[in-house]
């Protein structure tokens, strides 16, 4: 007998037990999936910086490196991303013979099973490397890798099932694709139709108890290419040939996608990007019961295994290519900046281009550094549920901008399309990142932080388990354990967040982090400010917080924000706190802490409970938003990073692939190193007054060789500026007949004034 349990905590139960929303069974398995890791600390309101500094690096092995050096390379001189376009629709037999040859395929697969059986972080440095020379390569080579049949049959499937086919796919004989998205149901996969009849039929001459499958899948990529089809459906047992249960749930199962009934559709084409995707269907497909991923015993567990491989994939495939879209943009347009002239000056040097290129380049610099940090934590064993959500929005979500930014400042230049606009493709894929796995809109709404507020807290999880328990004494035993910490934590989070807002963090612990300690400082700070507005918010609203929708959304923002921050100043640590480097870490922390303290703002502003409100805006904001985000000072030191080549921008766009084929890249690069290198040249012209380079050699301003390089820096920028013009018959099958388009009118002018 207790008698705080028996006497003060059972009132509680019992009125919590009466409020708590009722739970899916869907979305219980989502929260049970993956794992908590730094999140968690962040939860607490206390995070120890210490323990984030300790984690090891995300490193590549020397055979990892190699082959980034050495396959990916060839595979990138192989690819021309236009003529995939604009000639191929699709990548040509020789890239997909290749990749299947040197088991791009087979990356995450164990060597045991005939695979490379790389890390989370060569995944994504492969995939890296290859988004910045064709997305629709990336994206083919990315999807074996990640939510698929194989990822699945490594973490659930039997070991006849993993001898099977694992080897298959490794080598590329057999090509796989998961269906999951219904027409019926897009994010709510929880309302598929797709069934599988558990019965009795005949398989390969043979009479066997299995499933008679009905499907209709869309947006499935690789789909129209794929012989191994890995696919959800929701399983029935009418007859109870396998329990006495007629509903089992979500279930996945391996579809060869020869079987009859099998109906490969035709393709889609997402955003102009050409990797293989479309629908497809299934009529009256039997499969034996072992066809089953994890076999019979995994009946009705499809989408916690679902929810358990997309906590890896979801963390690795859109954010690397996102990673390389942000660097890649800050490589062009910071070149492109430099190379460009407006009025006689550098675009480079107007202040309105400087603001967007400085986005840019502290966007690479965050995103990176927040790739890095999350395949550290994969490499590690974790699976990051919530990380892995953060990552997908806000890695997609911040390419987005980066890719906007660099097209406004390349004005027509990546406007025009043809095999020289080195941009226009990518803006094109980036609503693509956006929508798949998982839409954007429903992840900050949801997920980030409704998953992150019961995963990632430290008592929450644990009280409801204990308000669920059928055993009613048992569950009160555990709820009175679990409560008083959760009080007794609350007080705690109350007092630090109360002494560090009204300090402004001054004395919030940090590392010994250099000119950065600052910053960990005011992450202790606001981590605290978070986790008491957390608390407030769930304890006032319960399980209503669910369909507050907005609310649940700028919690979320700053839990990422925390997170992405935290990567920031791990990266400046890791990297040995380079001083170059600092204003795009500057740019990053200013911007995050204003997002920070709008969104705490935002909060304290609509909660319902304006007592509670009021009483959090004196602890945790009693003087307000008062972060501006970047100076001017830090955005010229942020821009002026890829305008001049350095260490600093090397750091920031590592590892993208170079081709020397004359192509758009290829041709800006070499433009910048020629004009950087003439640049005090130039200078002494125009110090003399001088703008012909023939005449500034005859006057002695320069010597020959120097008006030689000038001409050379000139002609290759011009070459880098020129766009692309095709003609008219090349557009369109209306002028092929006559080949002249004047022609073509005149004929249509003549042949109306005869009619």
């Amino acid at each position: 007998m207790s008698f705080r349990r028996d006497t003060i905590t059972k009132p509680i139960f019992s009125w919590a037990r009466g409020v708590l929303p009722a739970m899916s069974d869907t979305e219980r398995e989502a929260l049970e999936a993956g794992d908590v890791w730094w999140d968690a600390d962040l939860f607490t309101g206390n995070p120890d910086w210490v323990k984030l500094l300790k984690v090891p690096q995300a490193t590549l092995t020397s055979e990892e490196r190699a082959f980034l050096n050495g396959h990916v390379e060839e595979l990138c001189a192989m690819l021309d991303e236009w003529k995939i376009f604009w000639e191929w629709r699709d990548l040509p037999p020789d890239v997909w013979h290749f990749v299947k040859r040197e088991k791009f395929f087979g990356m995450i697969i164990p060597k045991e099973f005939g695979g490379l059986g790389f890390s989370p972080y060569a995944h994504s440095e492969v995939v890296r490397k290859i988004s910045t020379r064709s997305i629709a390569a990336a994206v083919t080579v990315m999807v074996p890798n990640s939510l698929g049949p194989g990822e699945l049959l490594m973490h659930f499937g039997t070991k006849e099932q993993r001898e099977r086919w694992l080897p298959r796919l490794a080598d590329g004989r057999d090509i796989p694709c998961f269906g999951l998205t219904s027409p019926e149901a897009g994010s709510d996969a929880a309302s598929m139709v797709d069934t599988g009849i558990i019965c009795k039929g005949t398989f390969e001459d043979r009479e066997v108890v299995g499933l008679r499958l009905n499907w209709h899948k869309r947006y499935i990529t690789l789909g129209p290419v794929a012989t191994l089809l890995g696919l959800a459906f929701k399983a029935y047992d009418p007859d109870h040939l396998v329990g006495q249960q007629e509903e089992l749930g979500i279930t996945v199962a391996l579809i060869p996608t020869h079987l009859p009934g099998v109906e490969i559709g035709r393709r889609h084409l997402p955003s102009m990007q050409v990797f293989q995707n479309g629908p497809n269907r299934g009529r009256d497909v039997f499969i034996p019961l072992d066809y089953v991923i994890g076999g019979k015993e995994r009946l009705g567990q499809g989408w916690k295994m679902l929810m358990t491989a997309l906590a890896a994939g979801r963390g690795i495939s859109l954010p690397s290519l996102s990673a390389a879209g942000a660097a890649y943009a800050a490589r062009t347009t910071g070149a492109y900046a430099r190379i460009r002239e407006q009025f006689g000056i550098s675009i480079s040097k107007f202040e309105g281009v400087e603001e967007p290129l400085a986005r840019i380049v502290a966007t690479a610099y965050q995103l990176d550094a927040a790739r890095r940090l999350t395949c550290a934590a994969l490499n590690a064993g974790v699976h990051p549920a919530v990380i892995s959500g953060i990552m997908k929005l806000h890695a997609t979500e911040r390419m987005r901008t980066a890719v906007d930014d660099a097209m406004d400042i390349h004005g027509g230049k990546a406007v025009i399309d043809g095999p020289q606009n080195y941009l226009g493709n990518l803006h094109r894929a980036v609503p693509v990142g956006i929508t798949v796995e998982g839409a954007n809109i429903l992840t900050r709404n949801l997920i980030v932080f409704g998953q992150g507020a019961i995963r990632a807290h430290p008592y929450l999880l644990a009280e409801m388990n204990a308000l669920a328990d059928t055993d009613r004494e048992r569950g009160l035993t555990a709820f009175d354990k679990t409560f008083w910490k959760h009080v007794g934590h609350s007080f705690e989070t109350l007092l630090r967040a109360f002494g560090r807002s009204w300090s402004f963090g001054a004395f919030a612990p940090a590392p010994n982090a250099g000119d950065a300690t600052p910053f960990f400082r005011q992450l202790s700070r606001y981590s605290a400010a978070f986790a008491l507005c957390a608390d407030m918010a769930l304890l006032t609203l319960g399980g209503a917080l669910k369909r507050k929708e907005m609310l649940s959304a700028r919690f979320g923002d700053i839990l990422s924000e925390l997170y992405l921050l935290s990567a920031a100043l791990k990266r400046w640590q890791d990297e040995g706190r380079q001083k170059e480097d600092f204003a795009a870490l500057e740019w990053c922390m200013a911007t995050g802490f204003k997002t920070i303290e709008n969104r705490l703002a935002e909060i304290l502003a609509n909660l319902p409970n304006r007592f509670v409100a009021g009483f959090l805006k004196f602890v945790v904001q009693p003087f307000g938003a008062r972060v501006l985000g970047p100076s001017d000072r830090v955005v010229h030191q942020c821009a002026s990073l890829v305008l001049e080549p350095s260490a600093a921008r090397e750091r920031l766009t590592p590892d993208l692939a170079h081709v020397d084929d004359d192509g758009g890249f290829a041709r800006l690069e070499h433009a910048f190193k020629l004009v950087t290198a003439t640049d005090a040249i130039a200078k002494r012209m125009r110090a003399a007054h001088v703008r012909d380079w023939k005449d500034a050699v005859t006057k002695g301003v320069i010597t020959q060789a120097e008006g030689e390089q000038l001409a050379a820096a000139h002609e290759a920028v011009t070459k880098v500026i020129e766009v692309d013009d095709f003609a008219p018959e090349t557009l369109s099958p209306i002028y092929k007949k006559t080949g002249d388009v004047h022609q073509f009118f005149q004929e249509l002018g003549e042949q109306r004034a005869a009619s």
